[in-house]
Formats: structure tokens, C-alpha cells, sequence
């Protein structure tokens, strides 16, 4: 879970993108790390597997201070999707705060969809982190592509599920950044009634997210922060 560095008064965060083999996790990271200032982004780090062109893990810091003088640090993560690499899946999901479960929407990917998150319920179980209680939220990738789930599926999808669920297409950037802005919400939302961030370090949810989220490209920062603004994205499902 969070890890407060109070020597060098710094507080590093953990999201991780979760998902089958080829959903779109590293296409998702590669495009938020596209879309911020790349004055302010840390470097994008990878390791390729040997049998896939899935990456083997994506790292992307993201650093601001509060009014306290704390340094938020976030750090973004991709896991292996391949089978064959379930023990790396569960030591990236290792103490993670928040978690960006990415589905294929093609059809055909409906059993991989439901494989990959019957293994990460498993994997924060094992990692010792409640499922039930973790900021959770759940992209539909690939919206472009023929033989997908209708928009009418997804919708009814999102109405059952008690998580966020997204439409995206990650490789044009579309619902990438919502996803993100969701999923750090109910991060900050959960935090904040755990460590009480807004009382012990001067940050308010309004500031936590306009810091990460002003340094994404200028085409696409209005209109978070115009939802900034507003209250937030509408983010659907059951609130944590």
C-alpha cells in the first residue's frame, strides 16, 4: 500500500494495469505517458518478454508537493498478461492502492476477460490487499474494432458492475485519460479516509488531481479540468 517516506518527506502511490494478454494495458500507459508534459513526466521504463510483444512492466513517476512540502510520487505499472507469467503478475500487483483492470472487447476475448480477473482477485487476495475495499475500475478496450460487445452490452455492464466501467480506444487516446482520472479519484477518495491526506498533508482531492492532470497535453487538459471543475467525471458503478 502507500508508502510514506517521512526523511525525505515523500509519499509514493502505486496504480497498476491488469488485464488478458493484448488488451491494451501497455497501449493505455504509453498513451498517458504520450499525453502529459514531458517536462514533468519521469521516463518510461520496459522490458519485453521473450515470447511476446507485451511489455514486461511499464514504470512512469509522476511527481508534484503538496502544500505540507510532501512529494506525491505515482508510479503507473503494466503486468505480463501471459499465463505463463502469473508469479510476475502478483508481484507487480504487490502493494498496489489502485488497480485499472483493462478488457478486450472483442467477443472473442470474453474467457480471457473473465480468466484475467478471476487471477487478479486471486493475485491482491494472495498479496494480502481486499478486493472488496480497493479502488478498482474497469476499461472496454478496442471499441473500434468489429465483433465487439454493443455500446448497449457495455452499458448494461456498467449498470451490474459495482466498479467504474470505461469505453476506450486506447490507441487513439479516447477514454484513456477518464479511465485514469476515475481510477485516481477513488485512490485518493480511499486514502484520504485511511491517512486522512487532506488533514496530515494539506492536499485536497480538487488539488491532488488538477496537479497530475494540467500537465497532460493541452487538447485534452480543458476538458478534465473543466469535469475537474464540475465536480469530477461521472464515473458510474457503485462508489467506493
Amino acid at each position: 500500500m502507500v508508502q510514506f517516506n517521512h526523511a525525505q518527506r515523500e509519499i509514493i502511490l502505486k496504480v497498476v494495469f491488469y488485464g488478458p494478454a493484448l488488451s491494451g494495458k501497455t497501449t493505455n500507459l504509453q498513451m498517458v505517458h504520450q499525453l502529459l508534459d514531458p517536462q514533468s513526466r519521469g521516463r518510461l521504463m520496459s522490458l519485453d518478454t521473450a515470447d511476446d510483444r507485451t511489455l514486461f512492466f511499464d514504470l512512469l513517476p509522476v511527481f508534484f508537493k503538496s502544500k505540507s512540502g510532501f512529494k506525491v510520487k505515482i508510479k503507473l505499472y503494466t503486468v505480463p498478461g501471459q499465463i505463463m507469467h502469473q508469479s510476475t503478475r502478483r508481484i507487480v500487483l504487490s502493494g498496489a492502492d489502485a488497480v485499472a483492470f483493462i478488457a478486450d472487447s472483442q467477443r472473442a476475448e470474453a474467457r480471457a476477460n473473465t480468466e484475467a480477473w478471476k487471477s487478479m482477485l486471486e493475485n491482491l487476495k494472495e498479496n494480502g490487499l481486499a478486493p472488496e475495499t480497493l479502488p478498482i475500475v474497469i476499461q472496454f478496450n478496442k471499441r473500434d474494432l468489429p465483433n465487439t460487445r454493443t455500446d448497449e452490452e457495455i452499458e448494461e455492464i456498467r449498470k451490474k458492475s459495482k466498479e467504474p466501467v470505461f469505453s476506450a480506444v486506447a490507441i487513439r487516446g479516447e477514454g484513456v485519460l477518464e479511465t485514469l482520472f476515475a481510477l485516481l479519484r477513488l485512490m485518493f477518495r480511499n486514502l484520504n479516509r485511511q491517512y486522512d491526506f487532506e488533514g496530515k498533508f494539506g492536499l485536497t482531492e480538487a488539488e491532488f488531481l488538477r496537479a497530475i492532470f494540467k500537465r497532460v497535453a493541452p487538447e485534452h487538459a480543458a476538458a478534465l479540468l473543466q469535469r475537474l471543475a464540475a465536480g469530477g467525471v461521472e464515473v458510474g458503478g457503485g462508489e467506493r
